[in-house]
């Protein structure tokens, strides 16, 4: 299991996990509530975090262990294409700044914890609102294991091989996160993010000046996609379409997710998430930083088994061994964090929305607490055996869906803030639609989430989501102006 093994580097890798470790126990103390055998304090930290703590936690959960490690490996891959991640966290904010606070609002005015309660609480309907819920525990489910995927890489450059140190890493997760709820990875994200800016920020310091500048990067970077025939720095032509509409078909989907939306109904108010879609977009710099690492791996002449050893290949060959530990462990933690969230969001979501729902609807808050601790074990469990007995393309190919899907429930959760017009059934059928339709398109596509289509002309790529997406409108739409006109109740 152990080879060329760098004690060094290992030893402060484990330091700070060690670290982290204890402030995830520690996290229970930390703005001690009464009680934590209620959901709203143990998944929603008592729906009191303020400005900085969201601001934190949002980003955690936003910039992961895999953005650390695939954003870099896409670009090193296919060249400017694989930029399309920083106009999406561009356009996500103001989205968030108009719709985040009235949904907010929403769920705190009535008690909701998951999107899945807001549904059921606009249109009363159950089908609807087990579509949402399980649509978003499935698209949770291939993003925590992909968590997984990037501490696999740190793992492997630290000399570590085989389950065992994955499997004890979220064992340890699994702990502190039942013990503490959202406050554990609340907490550690303060940790966490000054790890990855303090990294970032010497990568895109140091490494150039290792490799003879930015300018040598990029003349790296170009003649190796001309030498291979494949990617580029600049878009082609052919591109465009399809880099803008997946920036922003993934703008749209970033906050449906669960893990994102526990984020936001954590906040304290909607002023404190209007801050935050402000302040955020430093993560978009941070983004683009680390993108440029899968251009320095180029420069550097890296010998790579996967794209997605590139950034812990460049850290172990450049930097000293300590820093190379610190750097594993940054990215490790970065892991962690939207994993517990993930685990959180998805466990609240088969808490309110299926157990309660349907299996025991007078579960006492103490029941209710005590189901969504237990689900949140099996989330991790599941996500682990994902991990370990699927081919890691796989778990991609599933993370590629897991936008398409989570971007259907969009209009069942956010049409409602705005108008009363849209009924259960419609958006029910828009949902089967999208949902079912833009998986079929992925499929046919040979698992690739874009989609070649012609108006008579030439022919041009478009996001499978944003095709979902308008097909899921436009049949809500048709069966709303069919459905029989509603007679109001007299009184």
């Amino acid at each position: 299991m152990t080879i060329e093994i760098n004690p060094t580097a290992l030893g402060v890798f484990i330091f700070f996990f060690v670290l982290v470790t204890v402030l995830g126990f520690v996290a229970s103390r930390w703005r001690k509530p009464e009680t934590l055998a209620h959901i709203d304090e143990w998944g929603l930290g008592g729906r009191s975090f303020g400005t900085w703590i969201t601001w934190f936690l949002v980003g955690g959960d936003f910039y992961t262990a895999y953005t650390v490690i695939a954003v870099p490996a896409l670009v090193y891959t296919v060249g400017a294409y694989g930029f399309f991640a920083l106009p999406y966290t561009i356009l996500v904010y103001p989205f968030v700044f108009m719709v985040m606070p009235l949904l907010w609002k929403r769920a705190k005015d009535f008690g909701y914890v998951t999107a899945g309660d807001v549904v059921h609480g606009q249109y009363g309907s159950r089908g609807l609102e087990l579509a949402v819920a399980a649509t978003g525990v499935v698209a949770t489910m291939p993003y925590i294991a992909l968590q997984l995927a990037g501490m696999t890489a740190v793992l492997k450059a630290l000399g570590l091989h085989g389950e065992l140190p994955l499997a004890i890493a979220f064992i340890v997760l699994a702990l502190y996160t039942y013990s503490a709820g959202l406050r554990a990875p609340a907490l550690i994200a303060f940790v966490k993010d000054i790890m990855i800016y303090i990294v970032v920020i010497a990568a895109v310091a140091l490494i150039p000046s290792k490799l003879g500048g930015y300018g040598n990067v990029f003349a790296s970077a170009d003649a190796a996609f001309q030498a291979k025939g494949k990617g580029d720095i600049l878009l082609g032509g052919s591109q465009y379409v399809a880099y803008a509409t997946l920036a922003f078909g993934s703008a749209l989907a970033a906050f449906m997710y669960p893990h994102t939306l526990t984020g936001i109904f954590a906040s304290n108010s909607g002023k404190t998430i209007r801050k935050n879609a402000v302040l955020l977009p430093a993560y978009t710099m941070l983004l683009g930083l680390l993108a440029l690492l899968g251009y320095m791996g180029h420069a550097a002449g890296l010998n790579l088994d996967s794209a997605n050893d590139v950034v812990p290949a460049l850290f172990k060959t450049l930097f000293s061994d300590w820093f190379s530990g610190f750097a594993f462990a940054a990215i490790a933690v970065g892991a962690l964090v939207p994993a517990a969230v993930m685990s959180i969001g998805a466990a609240n979501l088969f808490t309110r929305n299926f157990w309660k729902a349907y299996v025991d609807p007078q579960v006492s808050d103490a029941g209710e607490a005590r189901v969504a601790k237990i689900s949140s074990l099996v989330v991790k469990v599941g996500a682990l055996l994902v991990i370990l007995f699927l081919p890691t393309q796989f778990a991609l190919d599933l993370q590629l869906l897991g936008g398409i899907w989570i971007l259907q429930t969009l209009p069942a959760l956010v049409f409602g803030l705005y108008t009363n017009w849209f009924r259960a059934p419609a958006l029910l059928t828009g949902w089967f639609v999208g949902f079912f339709g833009g998986t079929y398109l992925v499929w046919d596509a040979g698992w690739k989430p874009l989609h070649m289509i012609s108006f008579g002309g030439e022919p041009f790529t478009v996001y499978t989501g944003l095709l979902a997406l308008a097909a899921n409108i436009a049949a809500a739409v048709a069966i709303n102006v069919a459905l029989p006109v509603r007679r109001p109740v007299e009184a």
